[in-house]
């Protein structure tokens, strides 16, 4: 007898996906642990399904065979580490223990004190640690303290942070950062220290909107640091303002953007131009048993540019034929996808650095007999984000996984000169400008980088740089 689990009839209906399970599918005694939610959701979601041995439909001949394999297992991290692919190829799903943190986190609200930091190697070091300060978040702990962007630390509670240790100290819920500043490539403690504290925080991803005159033409900006769908109002005003100011041009900064709903980047898309309502702005791919399903030109299988966000307000469109879009390496998923999905249609200029390479997204699955929170499973909390999709332009283009989208206009931010967030002078913001001004000749010298990367604030919460969609109900 063979995979058991093949029981799991699949119902997918038009608004959504479900999974249905027979009868004495259900009645296996092992079917409210946490280890059987996750293979199952995996055997059904998983986008490299038929790349993981475990997950085949043939791998178990008995229900007892199956039974002694999730015990195996002895944590539910366990077993989801084991039947998901390893890095490389999979850098992205991930496991909560509990799913409140994961929706709140999915939508913008997280523990924060608002210091958005990136951590890069000391110099001449392997090991050793500094975070430096992108922007901080209005109306939080760190709004009212004297500390800033640009702002540089090198310890924590008087622990200087290296690769080992900074998950730790950075992951408590209050700690005193001790300050330095960067000085011809070196790390010079200044005696400076600030104290502080985590809140949970909703994150309002409209961080900069303004307008600027560049010889006769009016050019709007927007900072946009998070595909939010409960900030889409905000968004779409922006958008309204961007209107009514008449602007030609715009300026799209996702340097810190990570990602998020993949709705919310078609919606964007959709505001950035306005010409192209009901054509295909996204092809998604699944798994083999999906696929089939859907068949390779399904409506489902399709994002489309519209005319409306999620409460069904009407979009504030620009009706624009090209686009300057500032990134980095931490410019993650969903912005990656409006690059990507913008391109086919009208002329995308990119100045700043390469992105990460997420081309692919996820959704949440609940232990519940359809993997949605409704009839929840009350035993646990546990929840996962797989990936599920790759995600493609119109053209079918999505090879961008390994380096990232190159800039047409390359350009990194210098830590000794980051300038302020929104004025005309900050580099990246004057390149644009002056690329916009003296119509595709930037002007600014690029200094050798000197301080490498590590990690930021996307790698402590792997969940911001996730782009997904809803499993609806």
């Amino acid at each position: 007898m063979k995979y058991f689990p093949l029981k799991m009839l699949l119902v997918l209906v038009l608004s959504g996906l479900t999974v249905s399970c027979s009868d004495d599918w259900d009645d296996n005694p092992q079917s409210a642990s946490v280890n059987d939610f996750i293979w199952k959701g995996l055997n059904q979601y998983y986008y490299w399904l038929t790349d993981s041995p475990d997950l085949s439909d043939d791998r178990f001949d008995s229900q007892t065979e199956y039974t002694q394999f999730l015990e195996t297992f002895a944590t539910p991290e366990n077993i989801f580490d084991h039947l998901k692919l390893e890095a490389p190829t999979d850098r992205f799903s991930v496991l909560y223990s509990d799913y409140t943190l994961l929706e709140q986190a999915l939508t913008g609200t997280s523990e924060s004190n608002g210091v958005d930091y990136e951590l890069r190697y000391a110099p001449n070091s392997s090991t050793e640690i500094f975070g430096w300060v992108r922007y901080i978040l209005p109306n939080s702990d760190a709004s009212t303290k004297t500390i800033y962007r640009g702002d540089v630390f090198y310890a924590i509670d008087g622990v200087s942070l290296n690769v080992n240790n900074y998950k730790t100290l950075l992951g408590q819920s209050t700690y005193t950062l001790y300050l330095a500043d960067l000085v011809n490539g070196q790390i010079v403690p200044n005696g400076n220290a600030v104290t502080l504290n985590k809140t949970p925080y909703s994150e309002n991803p409209v961080y900069i909107k303004t307008t600027f005159t560049v010889g006769n033409k009016n050019v709007g900006y927007l900072m946009y640091n998070g595909f939010y769908e409960s900030y889409e109002n905000e968004l779409n005003n922006a958008f309204a303002y961007f209107q009514a100011e008449g602007i030609t041009h715009l300026i799209l900064d996702l340097r810190y953007n990570s990602g998020g709903a993949v709705a919310t980047a078609t919606r964007l898309a959709s505001m950035i131009t306005g010409q192209f309502n009901n054509e295909i702005f996204a092809r998604q791919e699944w798994n083999y048993k999906l696929e089939d399903y859907f068949g390779s030109d399904s409506e489902q299988l399709l994002n489309r540019f519209t005319n409306t966000i999620k409460n069904g307000a009407a979009i504030n469109h620009l009706n624009l034929d090209k686009i300057y879009i500032i990134t980095t390496q931490k410019t993650a998923s969903a912005s990656e996808l409006v690059i990507n999905g913008l391109t086919p249609y009208i002329n995308v200029t990119q100045i700043g650095d390469h992105t990460i390479g997420k081309n692919v997204g996820s959704i949440t699955l609940y232990d519940s007999p359809t993997f949605s929170k409704s009839n929840v499973n009350p035993n646990h909390r546990y929840a996962m984000q797989p990936i599920v999709l790759k995600i493609s332009n119109v053209n079918g283009f999505s090879d961008y996984s390994t380096n990232g989208l190159p800039p047409d206009v390359s350009q990194s931010e210098d830590l000794e000169n980051l300038g302020i967030l929104g004025d005309q002078n900050e580099p990246l913001l004057q390149t644009a400008l002056n690329f916009i001004d003296l119509n595709g000749r930037p002007t600014i010298p690029q200094r050798a980088e000197i301080y490498k990367p590590f990690n930021s604030t996307l790698d402590q919460d792997i969940l911001k740089t996730e782009m997904y969609l809803e499993l609806p109900q």
